[in-house]
């Protein structure tokens, strides 16, 4: 059962904090105030840490050690990126991300590899899609018909320096745009996936199982748009 550990008991920290746990997984909540963990009711069965969301010992004591995951959601940019900063480079927690107020900064911040989103567009939907193993593909657009979703989709890091379009041919799925550094770009066919990329796609509902699946596993050699042009050209040769 993956763990995870949430930095900010606020309204969005608890709200994720009883979401995680509805869906039976481990939970710790730290947050400097006590008094915070009141809007976790009295039914919360995960750990209450209070301490700084940036100390190593209340990490610690937090099991982040154990962490899948994890979320700094308090009220302060600064603390949120050191705090993130901390599980990632200290305890090599794989799976971070930190909530901005600041769009002004988000830039910086992916320069650090670390996934951010701004407080005017942040929900608890929004972290969950970032820090959950498994998540179904909810989308932010569907057509009338219901068969055609765009969404944020998950990409392995051994798709990094590929071409998107590689991605999309291996995948059967169409990139819409990409966010990177903060900013909105639309793909060119040459551009290729970088780290700290986040990847809205279109794709088939009745697809979006196997997408995932291939988009989630590192690429394979012998498979994609490269290696057929590789394939067709060595074709030509030969004839």
């Amino acid at each position: 059962m993956p763990h995870f550990v949430i930095m900010g008991c606020g309204r969005v920290g608890s709200s994720l904090a009883l979401t995680l746990e509805r869906g039976g997984h481990s939970v710790a909540v730290v947050d400097q105030d006590e008094q915070a963990f009141r809007r976790l009711g009295r039914h919360f069965g995960g750990q209450r840490v209070t301490g700084v969301g940036f100390d190593r010992d209340a990490l610690a004591r937090a099991r982040i050690q154990e962490a899948y995951a994890f979320a700094a959601v308090s009220s302060g940019d600064n603390s949120n990126i050191i705090a993130a900063r901390v599980a990632r480079e200290t305890f090599g927690v794989e799976h971070v991300v930190a909530r901005i107020y600041d769009p002004g900064r988000a830039e910086i911040y992916q320069r650090l590899g670390i996934p951010t989103v701004a407080a005017v567009r942040w929900s608890t939907d929004q972290v969950l899609r970032r820090i959950l193993p498994d998540t179904d593909l909810a989308g932010d657009f569907r057509d009338a018909s219901g068969r055609i979703v765009m969404a944020e989709v998950r990409v392995a890091t051994g798709w990094i320096g590929h071409p998107l379009s590689e991605l999309e041919s291996v995948a059967g799925v169409r990139v819409a745009f990409i966010t990177r550094m903060g900013e909105g770009i639309v793909p060119r066919a040459d551009t290729l996936y970088q780290q700290g990329d986040i990847v809205h796609a279109v794709l088939a509902v009745s697809g979006q199982d196997e997408a995932e699946r291939i988009l989630t596993s590192e690429p394979q050699s012998g498979t994609g748009l490269l290696d057929e042009q590789d394939a067709t050209r060595d074709g030509v040769d030969q004839a």
